[in-house]
C-alpha cells in the first residue's frame, strides 16, 4: 500500500526572544514520537520506533531538528521584524514523505502562517510557491528561495532521509499498521 510519514509544528512566536514549538511525527494515524519543546529532543510514542534506526541516526534526526528549530525561529523572527508583523502569531509546518506500493516516493512540505495556507514547497525543483500572495508571503519565498542551506536541508530531510528511514520504520511497524 501507500504510506505517508508526517512531520507536524506549530510554532508560537510570543515576541522576538520567546517562541515555543511543540512537534509530533505520524506515520499514518500511529503516533510515532513528540517533540519535547523545552530540549528539542524526541520522546517516542510506540516501543518499537526507537530499535528500527541505530542510536547515531537519532542522534542525527535530533540534530538536524535543533539546527532546523534554530534557524527556523530566526529566520521568522528576522522576517517578522523587518516587515513588523504584531506578535503574537502562529507559524504551523507539515512535512513529510509519501511512499508507493511500486517503492518511488513523493515529499512534501506546506507552511501555514496563523492557521491560513500560506507556502508550500516544491521538492521536484526545490522552489517555494505561494498559497496566497500577499507582502509577507513574497517576502518569506524571496528569504527562503535565496536562502539555499536551509532549502537544501529541506529537500534532503524530506527527498532522502525520510524515505530511507521510512522504509526502515515500516518494517519495525508492520504489527501496528495492519491492525489499523
Amino acid at each position: 500500500g501507500t504510506f505517508t510519514i508526517r512531520l507536524l509544528q506549530t510554532s508560537i512566536f510570543q515576541n522576538t526572544s520567546f517562541v515555543e514549538t511543540e512537534g509530533l511525527g505520524m506515520l499514518e494515524d500511529i503516533e510515532l514520537g513528540s517533540l519535547d519543546k523545552h530540549r528539542w529532543t524526541i520522546h517516542f510514542h510506540q516501543p518499537w520506533v526507537r530499535p528500527a534506526l541505530p542510536r547515531g541516526d537519532w542522534d542525527t534526526i535530533e540534530n538536524m531538528i535543533k539546527i532546523y528549530l534554530q534557524q527556523f525561529h530566526h529566520l521568522i523572527n528576522e522576517g517578522a521584524i523587518q516587515m513588523d508583523v504584531p506578535y503574537p502569531f502562529v507559524a504551523q509546518c507539515v512535512a513529510g514523505c509519501k511512499l508507493f506500493s511500486n517503492m518511488t516516493s513523493q515529499a512534501f512540505a506546506y507552511v501555514a502562517y496563523n492557521g491560513q495556507d500560506f507556502l508550500s514547497f516544491n521538492t521536484d525543483n526545490a522552489t517555494w510557491l505561494l498559497s496566497q500572495d500577499t507582502t509577507l508571503s513574497r517576502y518569506v519565498q524571496a528569504v527562503l528561495q535565496n536562502y539555499t542551506a536551509f532549502t537544501e536541508l529541506v529537500e534532503f530531510l524530506f527527498n532522502d532521509t525520510c524515505v530511507d528511514d521510512m522504509e526502515i520504520i515500516l518494517r519495525y511497524g508492520k504489527a501496528a499498521l495492519e491492525r489499523k
